[in-house]
Order: structure tokens, then C-alpha cells, then sequence
């Protein structure tokens, strides 16, 4: 892996050309219809306004309310696509006086949609109260899944994807930050957070005295003029913050726990984790560790547990 590898501006950000052209055409593109009651749970863009799905906007055209983190936020979307829809607010300094409310609309017959600022609600965004009120009272809550800056960060990274954990924003201070991070020590997983530029460096310092000096990728402003991927290991990417300043926009940061960088564990370290454990755990108790904590499949790793203990026996 190189030390360091960045992308150029992406060619498909939003653009106020874009903006436009989804103004004009968007009475054409919406289709107006009766939804039945319940809470639509609806993904907006993460930056460029023309990621958002069809049927994103033929909900929010549909239902009787949304509501919005912000809504001189979700008014931009609106305006670009000629939604009229009623817009309120809901995050978390209201959410104890419009959960009762929200829940006694639906209970009235009303369709209401929520939205977050940007991406998939409740992705570190206001609204879990919320849906688990409305399953509680067996109230319909509907997905209309679309973008999100944790798949797109995921997909476009190059570190492994068939395992990973997101946790969201870690604590401010350094102490609880690496007390955090230490619970994900053991884990062989891709971790993804989402962090401020101006608390990046002092994070990756805290994955490194947790970790070491892994792979990591950080993702910026995605879908937006300046998305950036950068991969590096841990120390080179402070250094890069130091000499360049802190990034700005939303980030997205991937570590890679796996201990191999973009691919598989290395059948020699999966074969020396089973002979510390097959005295005593024998060839299934060690190849039931070595699954879980390599994530590969149970059926392989018995059959490298079966052929290293018949060699330690002299039977191979």
C-alpha cells in the first residue's frame, strides 16, 4: 500500500447547473399520491442534491408533513424540486414535546416523513425515540432507503466490507475517545466513525496508542465539489493534517482492525492462533475462536485445525 493516495475533485458534484435542471424537471420526475398513515423514514443527499432517489421525492411530495432537522436545510431540497409539502422541526431539544404529538397525527390518519439534515435518518441523527415510540404503539414506520455518508465512505474506501462496525461520534476527551476505542481492540473488522477536522488529528492519535500505526482512509465531503479520499497509515495522515491544516466539511474515518491492509488474515497467523489454543481447546473449541475472531467460516478453519493437531500428534 502506498503511503499516501488522495482523489481529485469528483466530476459529479452538485453544481448549481444541476440545481437547476432538477428544479425544472422535477414536476415531471415527482409522482403525487395518497400514502397511508405512518412515519416514512426518508433518506435525503449528503451533499450532491441529485443522489436523492425517486422515491424520496414522491414520499416528501406525498405525505401531509415532514418532518426536519433543520428546515432551512431540507427547504434547499425542497426548492430544487418543487416540494410544497408543510415543513417542522424535530431533533433532539424538542423530541420529548413532538413525540406524542407525531404519534397522535399517525393515529389520526396523517402520512409524515422525517428527514436529518443530510444522508439516513438516525445515522448518528435525531429520530430513535422516536421510531421506537411509534413500534411500541404498532404505528407503521416505512424506510425509503437512499444515500448515506457511512455506505458511500465504505464503498469507495478499498478497506475490507464483509465485516465492519460504525460508531458514530466518539467522545471529545482523549481518555474516554481511547476507553472507547479499546472496547473494538479484539475485534477484526473495518471501524468506521464519523469526526470533525478539527478533532482528526488528536483522534488518530488516540486509534495509534490504541491500535498502532494501522491503515487508515479518510473520506471528505462526499458527493460534494471537494470529495477526497485519502488512505495512508495513521501517523502519515497526522502528519498530512499538520502540514495542511485541519480539513474541513464532514468526514468520515475508516480504520482497517484486521491487521492486513485491504484483504484476508494470512493463513500463517490463523494457523499460529489455533496451535496456542489446541491443547486446550482441541480442534473445535480453537477453531471456533479463530472463526469469530478472524471472521472466516467455521467449516474452513476446522478443517487447518484438523490437519495442524493430527501433525502435532505425528498422525499427519
Amino acid at each position: 500500500m502506498s503511503s499516501s493516495t488522495s482523489s481529485e475533485p469528483t466530476a459529479t458534484a452538485s453544481s448549481a447547473k444541476d440545481q437547476a435542471r432538477a428544479s425544472q424537471s422535477g414536476d415531471s420526475l415527482i409522482r403525487k399520491e395518497k400514502l397511508p398513515s405512518g412515519l416514512y423514514v426518508v433518506a435525503t443527499p449528503i451533499g450532491n442534491l441529485r443522489d436523492v432517489t425517486l422515491r424520496a421525492l414522491d414520499t416528501l411530495s406525498s405525505v401531509d408533513l415532514v418532518y426536519a432537522e433543520d428546515t432551512r436545510q431540507t427547504r434547499r431540497l425542497f426548492d430544487a424540486y418543487g416540494i410544497k409539502t408543510s415543513l417542522r422541526t424535530y431533533h433532539d431539544h424538542n423530541g420529548a414535546i413532538k413525540r406524542p404529538e407525531i404519534l397522535e397525527e399517525i393515529r389520526a390518519g396523517k402520512s409524515i416523513a422525517l428527514v436529518s439534515d443530510a444522508g439516513t435518518p438516525l445515522i448518528s441523527d435525531p429520530g430513535f425515540k422516536l421510531v421506537r415510540d411509534l413500534r411500541e404503539a404498532e404505528e407503521p414506520v416505512i424506510p425509503i432507503p437512499g444515500p448515506s455518508a457511512l455506505t458511500a465512505a465504505l464503498s469507495a474506501a478499498g478497506l475490507p466490507t464483509d465485516c465492519f462496525l460504525f460508531a458514530g461520534f466518539l467522545p471529545v476527551k482523549s481518555h474516554a475517545r481511547q476507553n472507547r476505542l479499546s472496547d473494538f481492540k479484539t475485534l477484526q473488522t473495518t471501524l468506521a466513525i464519523y469526526e470533525s477536522g478539527n478533532r482528526l488529528a488528536d483522534t488518530l492519535a488516540d486509534i495509534i496508542a490504541v491500535y498502532g500505526d494501522i491503515d487508515v482512509v479518510m473520506a471528505r465531503e462526499l458527493t460534494k465539489l471537494f470529495e477526497t479520499f485519502r488512505m495512508s497509515k495513521a501517523s502519515d495522515l497526522i502528519a498530512f493534517v499538520k502540514e495542511s491544516g485541519p480539513p474541513k466539511g464532514e468526514i468520515v474515518l475508516l480504520a482497517s482492525l484486521t491487521g492486513v491492509p485491504g484483504g484476508e488474515p494470512e493463513p500463517e497467523d490463523i494457523e499460529a492462533f489455533l496451535l496456542e489454543r489446541l491443547d486446550a481447546l482441541g480442534a473445535k473449541g480453537a477453531a471456533n475462536e479463530a472463526a469469530k475472531h478472524f471472521n472466516r467460516p467455521k467449516r474452513e478453519v476446522y478443517a487447518m485445525a484438523v490437519t495442524l493437531k493430527q501433525s502435532k500428534d505425528g498422525k499427519g
